[in-house]
């Protein structure tokens, strides 16, 4: 299968303060990859580096083949890219900027733009300077579905979105992306938005890659569980065993192990354990149980 992104053991400092080191992930053509973190664990830098904002301490990214920090106009012209800070010209109206636009793009596709306005209810002569953050972050989007870009790079894509609209505009882009075999590549703090749109996920912690899995892969094999025991100490001493931590009385671990052999590992370890539950996981809860809650 034919990578649309792909990112060679990627390195990254800012001064001494090391990002990552060493990442190594693909992002296979047609599908959607989430990219998870907490704060501080490089999403945007990762972002500049694959647009040939910023040069990497070490390593390399290839966009359709190319060095990122060599791109050709060609391949550029390829990829649709929302950052922070969303639409320039903000005294423009709706219509006005999407004519602008227009002119730049020669396979310019305005009814992915008016869809998304018309979904929005934003009326076409609305200045973007009168605006709110999340009405302007969806005209970004409109632009950049109607560049008909193959390749769609999107940080914190639902931010100043109330609920509602998130959930619509989540659905919007999945349905675009999939019908047109679009690749995205996505950023958002809101992780509910992210398990209704991402087919994979790569996920970041401090320094280092934590796992890169199929969502529906994760949310099957990884679980909580929870039950009563003396103490949770001896559980830390696990490998196996993720974040084990007593809340009122019960403790909860996250692992990728089935139930049975969970039992059985606790009891190679001499650890007694009551009223054993399985839970299943949301991808936030995941993301939680693999990156710890502080």
């Amino acid at each position: 299968m034919e990578n649309i992104i792909e990112c060679k053991n990627l390195t990254h400092y800012y001064g001494d303060r090391r990002i990552y080191e060493n990442l190594n992930f693909k992002i296979p053509k047609g599908r959607i990859l989430g990219l998870l973190g907490k704060n501080g664990t490089g999403k945007t830098t990762t972002i500049n580096i694959l647009n040939g904002f910023l040069k990497p301490s070490g390593g390399k990214c290839l966009m359709f083949g190319e060095d990122s920090g060599n791109l050709s106009p060609e391949t550029k012209q390829k990829v649709g890219l929302l950052i922070e800070g969303h639409v320039q010209y903000s005294f423009m109206n709706i219509i006005e900027i999407e004519k602008f636009y227009s002119a730049f793009y020669p396979k310019w596709k305005k009814e992915a733009y008016y869809g998304l306005m018309d979904l929005l209810k934003i009326d076409p002569k609305q200045k973007i300077s009168t605006m709110s953050c999340g009405q302007r972050s969806q005209v970004a989007l409109g632009l950049i579905l109607a560049q008909d870009p193959e390749l769609l790079i999107l940080d914190d894509f639902s931010m100043g979105l109330d609920p509602g609209y998130r959930m619509l505009f989540v659905d919007y882009l999945n349905e675009y992306v999939r019908t047109e075999n679009k690749t995205v590549f996505v950023t958002s703090h809101i992780i509910q938005d992210m398990e209704r749109l991402i087919d994979d996920c790569l996920i970041l912690d401090y320094g280092h890659i934590i796992l890169q899995k199929p969502v529906d892969e994760l949310l099957n094999t990884f679980r909580r569980y929870r039950f009563k025991c003396d103490s949770h100490e001896p559980l830390l001493s696990i490998t196996d065993l993720l974040h084990p931590a007593t809340i009122k009385g019960e403790t909860e671990v996250y692992t990728f192990l089935e139930k049975n052999k969970l039992e059985l590992l606790l009891k190679e370890n001499n650890i007694s354990i009551e009223n054993l539950i399985e839970d299943k996981l949301s991808l936030e809860e995941a993301f939680i149980g693999l990156t710890g809650k502080y």
